[in-house]
């Protein structure tokens, strides 16, 4: 089997990367929260074991179910003290098909000299003394592993921040059929990130077979010399802007995180590599309600789309206006733009007067969808829950497979929006139960949302589409 290949944004996911809330998350400051890209500072033990540990349960349970089924008492147990979960430990799960991105930072750790290149890499960019350098070279690859990530040495001081966002691992890097784009970010609170998965990828075992498919993006010629003003010069990305939405084309989005330069950059390679033979660029408002385009719609099926209201056709609704009203609210609504390239005539794009538009030509001419293309809107396009659940990534579901998704429990309207639209419901924990008592077969499962728990994770600004890098998915 391939390691990498993805050509859809639903086929059934069969090898991802996340990462498992860390300790790093639990030392986010009220200060600092906004300079790490956080909403409010979260209870760290609340969403590891309350939230987060359903997530890596059900993906368990969809993608490598010998490492989970018939051990959850074991696996829960206080005895075990979270060591299945935890990649430093020795009971942690190992899957390689869930795969933990601190899990493969350590082993590429065990080689010296990739230790002593990322140990000097680090230090430089986060102003270490030499000291310091010299005493982190002592570390076993796990424990220098974690305090890459959470900044916390072995002696539980803190070296240099944290980096709460990763475990947002769609943003590190996205795959594109056989090739892996790496991440150029915006905000120097992810340079490390970065910097890490650029380690992992380009020496870890996983990847050996596709170097030669590991794209990164170049800075334009004299950007160094462009004023802090103007951004959209410089080439920043982030992976929560790419969607594989067929093996042909592409979706980019230019956003608060991905500028118009890394755009052009990505659909010139894109043609010039052969990778995909048509790339639509998603340009939104810079505004940190959107921060990628994953957060304003996401797909379910081939013809299923779930999405923000702002962005349509339609108005969203208010619950006592009248025609003025509506139409003085139409004339308000942020714009959006959208062209779409084509590789034989890269000059002469396609535009399209809505999102809405997008996604229903992509299901009738990219997934042949014969079936009445369904758009699903956040909040049921009510107000104001149409932009309260678009906060809470209403719009950023994950597709196990097509049409069953994963999504935060707190979005009811979102929720009922689906439920009108004929898809089941079913909270984590009642599913976990079902699975492991044998009552239910997720190759049975069709047509479902399935609702996590969410109060602590929300406050990190991202769904399970922002937590997951897809790396093989089977093709539709």
């Amino acid at each position: 089997m391939s390691n990498i290949s993805v050509t859809s944004e639903v086929g059934t996911l069969k090898r991802l990367l996340v990462h498992s809330p860390d300790s790093g998350l639990g030392k986010v400051v009220p200060s600092k929260a906004q300079d790490w890209l956080f909403e409010d500072i979260v209870h760290l033990e609340t969403i590891r074991k309350n939230e987060y540990d359903y997530y890596t349960k059900i993906l368990l349970y969809f993608l490598d179910p010998e490492k989970i089924k018939g051990k959850l008492a074991e696996i829960d147990s206080e005895a075990n003290d979270r060591a299945f979960y935890k990649p430093e430990n020795d009971q942690f799960f190992k899957s390689d098909k869930v795969i933990e991105l601190q899990w493969l930072l350590a082993e590429i750790l065990e080689d010296a000299n990739i230790k002593t290149e990322l140990v000097s890499s680090v230090c430089a960019i986060e102003g270490c003394t030499y000291l310091t350098q010299k005493i982190l070279l002592q570390y076993t690859a796990k424990e220098l592993a974690k305090t890459f990530v959470s900044g916390t040495s072995s002696e539980k001081q803190l070296l240099f921040a944290p980096i709460p966002n990763f475990i947002f691992t769609r943003d590190i890097g996205i795959t594109i059929n056989n090739y892996v784009l790496l991440n150029k970010p915006a905000k120097k609170a992810r340079t490390r990130e970065a910097l890490l998965a650029k380690y992992i990828f380009f020496n870890h075992p996983l990847f050996a077979d596709y170097k030669d498919n590991i794209i990164e993006l170049s800075d334009s010629q004299y950007s160094f010399l462009l004023p802090k003003e103007d951004d959209d010069k410089k080439v920043t990305l982030e992976g929560g802007d790419i969607m594989v939405v067929s093996d042909k084309h592409l979706l980019v989005g230019v956003s608060e995180r991905t500028s118009s330069e890394a755009a052009v950059k990505i659909t010139n390679t894109m043609f010039e590599k052969g990778i995909v033979d048509k790339v639509t660029i998603v340009k939104i408002p810079k505004k940190r309600d959107y921060m990628h385009i994953d957060t304003v719609f996401t797909q379910v099926k081939r013809n299923v789309w779930v999405m923000l209201g702002n962005f349509s056709r339609k108005a969203v609704k208010h619950e006592d206006e009248n025609a003025i009203e509506r139409i003085l609210e139409i004339k308000k609504e942020e714009k959006i733009k959208i062209l779409q390239f084509h590789k034989k005539c890269p000059d002469n794009p396609i535009s399209f007067d809505s999102l809405e538009d997008l996604l229903i030509d992509i299901s009738k001419t990219d997934l042949h969808c014969e079936e009445e293309v369904k758009i699903i809107f956040s909040g049921n396009n009510e107000f104001p829950y149409s932009a309260r659940e678009q906060w809470t990534d209403s719009c950023n579901l994950l597709a196990l497979k097509e049409g069953v998704v994963l999504g935060y429990d707190r979005n009811d309207k979102t929720t009922q929006a689906f439920k009108d639209n004929g898809f089941s419901v079913i909270y984590a924990k009642d599913l976990i139960a079902q699975l492991e008592a044998r009552t239910m077969d997720v190759n049975t499962i069709t047509d479902t949302v399935i609702l996590m728990p969410s109060a602590e994770l929300s406050r990190a600004r991202g769904g399970f589409h922002c937590m997951s890098m897809p790396l093989l998915r089977e093709g539709l």
